[in-house]
């Protein structure tokens, strides 16, 4: 059972955070988008938040993709990719998501731009940055990103918005600064290459438990799931 008023007070609560912390960031309102993180949620519960306002939402498991993303195609917002694509997922992926957040390998850019080159397509991506360096989280070494970024510069169909990356798991969210930190002086390293076609508008970083620090540090896309739609199994946590 959904329930549609507790979805809507935790969206408000969170909006509150973000906006209290742009504003003591010194950020423009407006700045920072809040993303849904749906893993696992019905789309019951997803189709609450959307008819609230919410116009972001993004799935970590190719599997609840289509199933999901179909049941709302509805109505109009945003989708996007934040779980780690395996290569055979691509197929059954891409026609239903705008933005994959979690670019991190060669191989996968590839099978990507040979893909969306023989459809005629291109798909926006960030690049996911493994910042905190702990060996559980996907991403590349920020020693790796400057070559990626070469890379996939002369891949016309990888439209190269940003970058994303999880912060350190803490408790404490001061903790988590550097490595949140870490993500955006890559994005200025970067943008300092001027690579022509990579663009650095989009930090995606921040979550329920550091949000206020990552606005702070630079964010422009919040993540946040549980702490809108409610508790799920812990090996789920996100």
């Amino acid at each position: 059972m959904v329930d549609a008023e507790l979805i809507r007070s935790n969206l408000a609560e969170v909006h509150r955070r973000i906006d209290s912390a742009t504003e003591a960031a010194g950020r423009e309102p407006g700045e920072v988008r809040l993303l849904l993180a749906t893993k696992t949620q019905p789309p019951e519960a997803v189709r609450v938040a959307i008819e609230a306002g919410e116009k972001l939402v993004a799935e970590n498991r190719a599997q609840e993709v289509r199933p999901k993303f179909e049941a709302l195609e509805d109505l109009d917002y945003e989708r996007h990719f934040i779980g780690n694509l395996q290569s055979n997922k691509i197929n059954a992926l891409l026609p239903y998501v705008s933005c994959i957040e979690s670019l991190d390998r060669l191989s996968l850019a590839r099978k990507l731009d040979r893909k969306l080159e023989a459809e005629g397509k291109s798909i926006e991506v960030l690049v996911q940055v493994n910042t905190s360096g702990e060996e559980s989280k996907f991403g590349l070494e920020p020693a790796e990103v400057a070559e990626f970024m070469k890379e996939v510069s002369g891949m016309e169909t990888l439209k190269v918005r940003g970058l994303m990356t999880i912060g350190l798991n803490t408790e404490d969210p001061e903790l988590a600064r550097a490595s949140l930190r870490r993500l955006r002086e890559l994005r200025d390293e970067i943008r300092e290459m001027n690579l022509g076609s990579i663009e650095m508008t989009e930090l995606s970083m921040g979550m329920s438990g550091d949000l206020e620090v990552a606005i702070e540090e630079g964010s422009t896309i919040i993540r946040v799931g549980s702490a809108i739609f409610g508790s799920r199994a812990a090996s789920d946590q996100a």
